[in-house]
């Protein structure tokens, strides 16, 4: 865990461009002019982060790994570029396209966690169900922090990357603004109930093709799936304009780089449920039940788990999740998206991806009538 205590860590001025562009190549840049964020203050003073983690796609401390900024040290914490306030007081979260990565994936983020106690504050793969909640219908829910949950966001997506190697595959122009993960807990995997693989319900898309005036936002639904099954796709469930494999324009449907909106999802005994809403959109609501294999159509799935996620251990991230990722190869989950792992050049080149939020609230789940 990374600890702001470290003062290389505690980038408040335009001085940790210096320190950040010292590290290697292995990680973006900063610029070395305009590097301050628009505010003194951090967005911990602003924002309630006392339950969340950041992860930020800078090694700093030379582990191989993105750091992670724990949550007693984001009361106090930003850094230029990737983590910061804008003039209006709002959260924004940047990462470019090529940069240091988590262990289990090739996209890169500047990210939050959620966390429910400052003991068990902890990267993915801690093993103690106090760092998560779980569904009702859980065997163990009563060794869970909480039994579901909700979170509560307003945001606009500023720029995803405008390039990319393979632009007819789905992630491309993408990043993802919140999520539900599973704990990936690779000792006490089960093949029958797909617990343990660390796979997610929920990930909330915003997509944008260069050439589309507006771009849409869509929910997907990640089949509970061994890695290797070629049936662990997502399901795309589109709100606004269309989901992840469609190139039409979503014209006067979708949403406009800059423009607001806004997601709750809440996860109540088995059922996640979820709402999005938009000062030029209609409201849309969906819901699924994440203990069976009943899609959010109720229309059964065959390929996926019988139990969907029943047994897994689940919690919150929302921030600005890059689905550019730099790979190639021949997944469809790997568009080649270009980066140089510059952050000034990368930026310049439209190589990166940007979110801004103006309220990010986690709250004990919300009882719905059935």
């Amino acid at each position: 865990m990374i600890r702001a205590k470290q003062s290389a860590l505690v980038c408040l001025t335009s001085a940790c461009g210096l320190i950040l562009s010292a590290c290697g190549d292995s990680q973006p840049k900063s610029p070395q002019v305009n590097n301050e964020p628009d505010s003194v203050l951090t967005p911990g003073q602003v924002f309630d982060l006392s339950k969340w983690n950041l992860t930020i796609p800078l090694d700093l401390d030379n582990s191989g790994n993105a750091d992670t900024i724990s949550s007693a040290d984001l009361a106090n914490y930003q850094i230029a570029d990737f983590f910061y306030l804008d003039k209006n007081q709002h959260m924004v979260f940047a990462a470019p396209n090529k940069a240091i990565t988590t262990p289990n994936s090739t996209n890169t983020r500047s990210e939050l966690r959620q966390v429910f106690d400052e003991d068990t504050d902890d990267k993915v793969g801690t093993r103690n169900p106090k760092s998560y909640f779980a569904l009702a219908s859980n065997p163990e829910a009563e060794k869970f922090a909480s039994i579901g949950a909700r979170m509560q966001a307003t945001l606009k997506v500023n720029h995803v990357s405008v390039n990319a190697k393979y632009g007819d595959k789905p992630p491309a122009y993408s990043v993802v603004v919140g999520q539900i993960h599973a704990g990936k807990l690779d000792e006490l995997r089960d093949l029958e109930s797909g617990f343990g693989w660390g796979n997610e319900p929920l990930k909330i898309y915003y997509k944008k093709y260069p050439h589309h005036a507006t771009g849409s936002v869509f929910w997907n639904y990640e089949r509970n799936l061994t890695k290797d099954d070629p049936n662990r796709i997502d399901i795309a469930y589109p709100v606004w304009g269309d989901g992840w494999n469609s190139d039409a324009d979503p014209g006067k449907t979708g949403i406009a780089l800059g423009e607001t909106f806004s997601y709750t999802v809440n996860v109540s005994g088995d059922i996640m449920y979820l709402e999005f809403s938009s000062a030029n959109h209609a409201t849309v609501k969906h819901q699924i039940n994440l203990a069976n294999n009943l899609d959010a159509n109720g229309q059964i799935d065959e390929y996926d788990q019988k139990d969907g996620y029943r047994k897994d251990w689940l919690f919150f991230k929302a921030g600005a999740y890059n689905q550019c990722s730099s790979k190639d190869a021949p997944s469809f989950r790997y568009p080649a998206c270009p980066g140089t792992g510059d952050w000034q050049t990368d930026k310049a080149d439209g190589n990166y991806t940007s979110v801004t939020f103006s309220r990010l609230e986690l709250t004990a789940p919300v009882a719905m009538n059935k």
